[in-house]
């Protein structure tokens, strides 16, 4: 898997786990998916996303 697809299936695990999180445990989790997406709106104009780094470093190759 190359580090594109990482990253959308991290972003999509992280946005459900979250939303699932709200419903069964305190709303505020809803504050995470928030964060996740405000990430996710920031990187498509700097083109930097802190997950993208990680998994370079990690060796995942680019897509």
């Amino acid at each position: 898997m190359t580090v594109n697809r990482y990253l959308r299936l991290a972003a999509g695990f992280f946005i459900l786990l979250s939303v699932v999180l709200s419903q069964i445990h305190s709303p505020y989790w809803l504050y995470f998916t928030a964060f996740v997406g405000l990430n996710l709106f920031q990187s498509a104009f700097t083109n930097w996303c802190p997950l993208i780094t990680v998994l370079q470093k990690m060796g995942v190759k680019e897509g």
